[in-house]
């Protein structure tokens, strides 16, 4: 059985997403966002209120007649674990319902080809530990993470397997919490749409620019995810002639060239041959020292940057042939030199696609830098507010005994 307080928010879930995707949202925003008639609405802001889920904050602007009250969620009425995850290591962190950051964002790293499931769960029942924030007043744990991941199974296909049951359903019986998975990129989109530049946004493509090419996509409002959820692999398209072998199994792909993965190994060849570059003061080259010298503005670190992102841009200009976006958002860890990014790419553009298409088309760079990813997990937890939250909430109100091992 659910408890009182968490079956008024699943029951009530569409008021809860209006309310935390907006700070501040009247009782005819509500109506409009959940369809839902005004009195129906101020009914369910009363209740939700009542159980201190909501409070009243002020009048909002009127063009004549009585103020309306605005309305916000109680931040601290319960909280969102948001685990964001790529190839070598993860960030951990918690937030409340008013989409701040209640920990310092905590990194772990491995190599995601060997890491097991076992131990991802470990290290979040670890950080749960040493956050100060108890289980009870967790919602759920949205895990963001690169592969090909069917977010409504549960599943990622490419890292972590397990036998038996979903990823997701292997670490909620381990960590006694609802889990949702979903791939990183996907995660971003769903970041930028409601937090950050895609926001009001029709037709948007979101690339994740990190150790791989990720990318997410929202069509007419929509966040898609293709049939299976495994829509977005920009980073395999064939693009090169260079004989390279990508981590796909397939040869010449544009992550082969153009991710951060690619420049970074570009790196160290250069530093081998003898190039001047401020890279040689360190030990080991990875792409944030690439990026923080690049912005410093080290020659070498520019130049790599600069071919990546011209190849970039000539994968997008298939992208524009093909879907003519409205916009496209530089997003995800390398998104922090995005004005370097900006003019190869444009470069690429008008030099592959055809006038008209450009012409419609606008570049934004993400104002959510480094944390999209973390705040798209937490947003995949409101996105599965109702039925679906309630479902994981009730599997593990069955489970046998409390989860503190390998399910």
């Amino acid at each position: 059985m659910l408890n009182n307080k968490t079956k008024i928010l699943i029951d009530n879930s569409e008021t809860i997403k209006c309310l935390y995707y907006s700070e501040l949202q009247t009782s005819a925003d509500v109506s409009r966002f959940t369809g839902k008639s005004i009195p129906y609405v101020t009914k369910v802001l009363s209740e939700l209120k009542k159980k201190n889920y909501v409070q009243e904050k002020g009048f909002a602007n009127s063009s004549g007649g009585r103020k309306p009250l605005n309305y916000s969620l109680i931040s601290s009425a319960y909280y969102l674990m948001s685990v964001a995850m790529d190839q070598f290591s993860a960030q951990l962190a918690i937030v409340d319902l008013g989409n701040n950051f209640v920990t310092e964002a905590v990194r772990f790293e491995f190599d995601i080809h060997s890491l097991k499931p076992q131990e991802l769960a470990d290290h979040i029942n670890q950080f749960i530990a040493n956050s100060g924030t108890s289980k009870i007043d967790i919602l759920g744990i949205g895990i963001t993470m690169p592969g090909f991941v069917d977010s409504i199974k549960g599943i990622n296909y490419t890292y972590l397997t397990t036998d038996g049951l979903s990823l997701a359903d292997y670490l909620q019986k381990i960590i006694a919490l609802p889990v949702f998975i979903e791939n990183d990129s996907t995660a971003i989109a769903l970041a930028e749409q409601k937090f950050g530049v895609a926001a009001q946004l029709r037709n948007v493509m979101v690339l994740n620019l990190g150790w791989g090419i990720g990318l997410g996509m929202i069509l007419n409002n929509e966040i898609f995810r293709g049939n299976n959820g495994l829509a977005g692999e920009f980073s395999h398209i064939p693009l090169f002639k260079n004989g390279k072998l990508c981590t796909c199994g397939k040869h010449g792909c544009l992550e082969t060239g153009a991710s951060l993965t690619a420049v970074t190994a570009l790196a160290k060849e250069k530093i081998a041959q003898g190039h001047t570059t401020s890279l040689s003061n360190y030990k080991e080259i990875d792409a944030d020292r690439i990026i923080n010298e690049a912005i410093k503005g080290d020659v070498l670190s520019v130049k790599l940057i600069s071919e990546a992102a011209y190849h970039v841009g000539e994968g997008l200009a298939i992208l524009i042939h093909l879907i003519n976006p409205g916009t496209i958002v530089l997003s995800g860890k390398g998104s922090v030199i995005g004005n370097l990014w900006l003019a190869p790419i444009q470069q690429a553009i008008n030099e592959h696609c055809i006038p008209l298409l450009t012409h419609f088309t606008e570049i934004k760079i993400s104002g959510l830098k480094t944390k999209a990813q973390l705040i798209g997990g937490a947003a995949l937890i409101v996105e599965n507010f109702g039925k679906s939250l309630e479902v994981k909430l009730m599997a593990i109100a069955a489970y046998p005994s409390p989860a503190a091992g390998k399910p």
